[in-house]
């Protein structure tokens, strides 16, 4: 049983959580009441800070639990943190090739990551072609200079991961000016196409009609003489 659930917990797409079942249209108004009441007795303005204790057993699932105390938690096998930070090299037993975030910017020097970057391309370069020297010459002895490579590649790779947060204002602030741009856009169509039907209608309502027209629109027609279809059947009989 408990392999069952350690597998059901661990699992890609595990099956929904047993207690959707508890979110019912009554169990969420009784909820809401409870926590109108705690709010007024506790003298709170928002109730939905408030936290409820000793709720039934059909309730307990409407209150969301508290914070994990050591800020972590584990959904679909991946493991999540409240506190979105960059793990430090040392902590993945990582060897650093530039400097810490506490050092940089020392002395008036500013800190190129860019300048940074070109080093370790370039050294990664070079720690290659020593590679495939050593895999020619003695194999065995390769080993280091692929832990080599695999230290400047994850210090790489973890120098970028530092440009994320600028690189999110910055998808942020694109996403917001191009959803600006769009909104003008169609507020200035909308604007011509009332304009051109403003032009339209004053274009109408300045046409002069004759009053042949006029009357000749306005005058219903005469019914029409039905004298020569009866003459054409008079003939015909006639003739026969």
């Amino acid at each position: 049983m408990e392999e069952e659930q350690a597998q059901q917990v661990s699992s890609t797409w595990p099956p929904p959580p047993p207690f959707w079942r508890s979110f019912t249209t009554e169990n969420l108004a009784r909820i809401d009441e409870l926590r109108k009441q705690q709010a007024e007795r506790e003298g709170i303005e928002d109730a939905s800070k408030v936290r409820l204790q000793g709720l039934p057993r059909e309730l307990r699932n409407l209150q969301p639990p508290l914070e994990p105390e050591d800020g972590s938690w584990r959904v679909f096998g991946d493991t999540y943190r409240l506190k979105d930070e960059l793990p430090r090299l040392e902590d993945m037993n990582i060897r650093r090739l530039f400097p810490n975030p506490e050092e940089r910017d020392q002395d008036g020097k500013h800190f190129d990551r860019a300048l940074i970057l070109k080093r370790l391309a370039k050294s990664l370069l070079l720690n290659f072609l020593e590679l495939t020297g050593l895999l020619a010459i003695n194999p065995e002895a390769a080993e280091q200079k692929t832990q080599d490579i695999r230290d400047l590649f994850i210090n790489f790779h973890h120098l970028i991961n530092e440009y994320r947060p600028h690189q999110a204002r910055e998808s942020l602030i694109s996403m917001m000016q191009a959803q600006l741009d769009r909104t003008r856009a169609e507020t200035n169509a909308i604007r011509d196409a009332k304009d051109k039907a403003e032009r339209i209608m004053e274009g109408l309502g300045s046409l002069k009609v004759e009053d042949e027209l006029v009357s000749n629109l306005t005058t219903p027609k005469k019914k029409e003489s039905w004298s020569y279809e009866r003459e054409a059947w008079s003939s015909v009989v006639a003739d026969l």
